[in-house]
This record gives C-alpha cells, structure tokens and sequence, in this order.
C-alpha cells in the first residue's frame, strides 16, 4: 500500500511558484523542502489542503491569490529616502532590512530602487497583487519519527568527524 500524504506524515516535496499571468517562474525549490503534515504545514492552507491524501510521484497545480494570501498591497509601506540618509549596507536592489516600530513590532522590507539621490524600500510581500500557481512534485511519504514530530520536519545527525585532520590557521 502506498503512503499518502495525511497528519503526521513526514513529506518531501519541491516546487515551482510561476507568475499566473505572464507564466514566468518567480521562485524555484529543486531541493527536498521536508516538513511534517499537520504539525509543520510550510506552505499556505490552500497548498497544504491540496497535498492531503496525495502519493510519491504526484504532482498538482494550486492556483493562489497573493491578496487573500498576504492581503492587498499597502503602498504606506513604501517609502523612498534620500541616498544618504541610508546606511551604505543597505543601498543594494534586493536587499532586506528587518524594521522595528515603536512598539517593538518588527518587519521585513526589501529595498525595490536605488539611483544617485534616492532609495526605495517597500514591506508588502514581493507576491502581493498577483495571481500564481504553485507546481509541487512528491517526492517522499513516509511515517514521520517522534524526533520529526517534535522538530517539525527532519532530524539529521551531525556529521562523524573522526579522522578529520584539523587545518591550521
């Protein structure tokens, strides 16, 4: 009988997230991302009710809506500076920038431009505003350890290093 993905499963799987509209990929993960069903779901709801009850080899096309996901795009999160009033660590496209208010909360912005004079940072989710399909192939289903239920995915030993030769400095 084959395993099928349900609670306490551990599951290996990868994905594709393609841009539904212009049918680019955004994002790929082509290594085994391994989780335990129910007790440490790493994609959304949607994805995860989706994955329920499927089998090694399979694999499913989930279409999302980034709204529902991240709710709708606040542009009060984007804000632009001066170039110098930013540190010189951060004035790279792509780099991100974990912020804190003042009541301690924080959160992640990306910064989205950088010319001579200004820098543009932006804290909605790069997804927001898009419609996209997630593309997962299953690659492992099988009983999850206790050690992986209580981690929430997979319990690796640390490497033997007997006979490693230490290298001077």
């Amino acid at each position: 009988m084959t395993d099928t993905i349900k609670r306490n499963k551990y599951v290996e799987l990868k994905y594709r997230v393609v841009d539904a509209k212009a049918g680019h990929v955004l994002t790929a993960v082509d290594f085994p991302l391994g989780y335990v069903h129910g007790v440490n779901d790493v994609l959304s709801s949607q994805v995860m009710a989706e994955l329920e009850g499927r089998a090694v080899g399979d694999t499913i096309s989930v279409e999302l809506d980034c709204n529902t996901l991240f709710g709708p795009r606040d542009e009060s999160l984007v804000v632009t500076d001066y170039i110098e009033n930013v540190p010189e660590e951060y004035r790279e496209v792509g780099t991100t920038i974990l912020m804190e208010n003042e009541q301690g909360e924080t959160k992640t912005f990306l910064v989205t431009r950088v010319d001579e004079k200004t820098l543009t940072i932006d804290g909605n989710n790069p997804l927001c505003g898009r419609q996209v399909v997630f593309e997962l192939e299953i690659l492992t289903v099988r009983d999850a350890t206790e050690a992986e239920m209580a981690a929430g995915g997979k319990v690796e030993m640390p490497p033997a290093l007997t006979g490693v030769k230490p290298v001077p400095l």
